[in-house]
This record gives C-alpha cells, sequence and structure tokens, in this order.
C-alpha cells in the first residue's frame, strides 16, 4: 500500500496541512502511521477529502459530514437527510432567485422612486415569503408528481 506524506496529501488535495490536522482531529480523517514527525496516508483519503469537500460545498457541517463516514472513512450517507439538505437548498434557491429578480428589476426600473413601481413591490413581497410556505409549495408539487405516476 502506497502511503501519502500530509504534504503530498495537500499538495494533490489543495487543503493546507493545517486542515488536514484538523480533519485528522475531528476524526473525518485518518492517517495510518507516521515517518518522523510527518503523518503518512493511505491513498483513500483523497476520495475523503473529495467527499468532505462536497458536503461542505452542500452546506453540511463536519460534524453532520463525521456522521456520514464510517470508521474506514467510507460514506454511510442517510437518504433522510440527503433529502432534507436537498430542500434546504431548493428553498435557497427560490429565496437566491426572488433576490435576483428583485435587484436586476431595481436596476433596469424606469420608475421615478421604485416604492412607486407595482412589480418592485410584488417582489419584495415574493423576497419576504417565509419557508413554511415554499416547503408547502415543494410538497404540493411533490404529491400532484406522485398522483401522475
Amino acid at each position: 500500500m502506497e502511503l501519502l506524506d500530509i504534504g503530498e496529501v495537500s499538495a494533490k488535495s489543495g487543503i493546507k496541512p493545517s486542515a488536514l490536522r484538523y480533519y485528522e482531529e475531528s476524526g473525518l480523517i485518518s492517517s495510518i502511521s507516521r515517518h518522523g514527525l510527518r503523518r503518512q496516508f493511505p491513498q483513500e483519503v483523497l476520495l475523503q477529502l473529495k467527499l468532505i469537500s462536497m458536503g461542505k460545498s452542500a452546506g453540511f457541517s463536519l460534524e453532520e459530514i463525521a456522521g456520514m463516514l464510517t470508521r474506514n472513512g467510507m460514506p454511510h450517507i442517510s437518504r433522510v437527510s440527503l433529502h432534507q439538505k436537498v430542500d434546504e437548498i431548493d428553498r435557497q434557491i427560490l429565496k437566491l432567485a426572488a433576490l435576483r429578480d428583485t435587484l436586476r428589476h431595481v436596476a433596469e426600473c424606469p420608475a421615478p422612486s421604485h416604492m412607486e413601481c407595482p412589480t418592485f413591490k410584488r417582489l419584495i413581497e415574493l423576497a419576504g415569503k417565509s419557508d413554511v410556505k415554499i416547503a408547502k409549495k415543494k410538497a404540493s408539487n411533490i404529491s400532484r408528481s406522485i398522483k401522475r405516476l
């Protein structure tokens, strides 16, 4: 088995050695030996680091990611938590789309004052919708999709 020292892992993954040490302290990755003072990792650590990076990009905390990895560092991910994260991302997308539309309108609106513009007011109202209403709309869409099957 070919081992990578912490410098090689850092170079190949783009993750600083200090972050790798933190990940190891947090139980996200494990070194299997040392060469002098340098930690040695199995090749699989590069896959684990990609999974950690993907999890972070999806908005999972390091604690949540640690809970998704088995002792050997391979993923064991709850589909329920993935569905919950997907729903959370969908809510963020809807909010960001409303914000984008509002900003685009503000930038291009010919009204002398934005507060005189009915479109601007409507977009502000949409951007302020609560997560509950968005979640209900999504649930309704899912129900309709299931009924079509």
